[in-house]
């Protein structure tokens, strides 16, 4: 087993796995609604290819650390968009192959993550308390998740969310 660091998440480092969902990571922001409200706009694009985009709510248990990275999983044909909805922090591993060395990164409650279709990415690893998540991707009659099990599990040490 390796140690995996984990870093903040931030739209630049996150650049090649997606996109932040958050405020602070908004190019264009407008006012809408006779201004009682602030659009942050276009913050992830959904990229479907046929089927339909649906939305869901995912109800994710707390992962005990350290935790033992050793499961990816990809969506080859579609987008995959995880909003956190209880303001809890969550971790989130990606990886462009499951051949090279995964990143983790802690994101605050208040991101969210769009994975760009093909992304190798663990799935949902909410920490501190069960959390919801608001998950965008897509649904059709035909095959959108690839898993692999890693040949060497990859350890995320305990000890990480007080530096959030």
């Amino acid at each position: 087993m390796r140690d995996l660091a984990v870093e903040p998440l931030t739209a630049a480092a996150f650049a090649p796995f997606g996109e932040v969902i958050a405020a602070d990571a908004a190019r264009t922001t407008y006012a809408v609604n006779d201004g009682t409200a602030q659009r942050f706009h276009a913050l992830g694009r959904v990229d479907s290819d046929g089927g339909a985009t649906v939305l869901s709510i995912f109800r994710a248990q707390p992962r005990a650390l350290p935790f033992e990275v050793r499961t990816l999983e990809r969506h080859p044909r579609g987008s995959q968009a995880f909003v956190p909805l209880s303001g809890a922090p969550y971790l989130v591993v990606v990886a462009s192959d499951p051949s090279q060395p995964p990143r983790a990164f802690l994101a605050r409650g208040d991101q969210g993550v769009n994975f760009r279709k093909g992304t190798w990415h663990h799935p949902l690893l909410a920490l501190e308390r069960e959390s919801d998540f608001l998950v965008v991707d897509r649904e059709g009659d035909d095959d959108n998740c690839d898993e692999v099990v890693l040949d060497d599990a990859w350890v995320i040490a305990s000890g990480i969310v007080g530096g959030a």
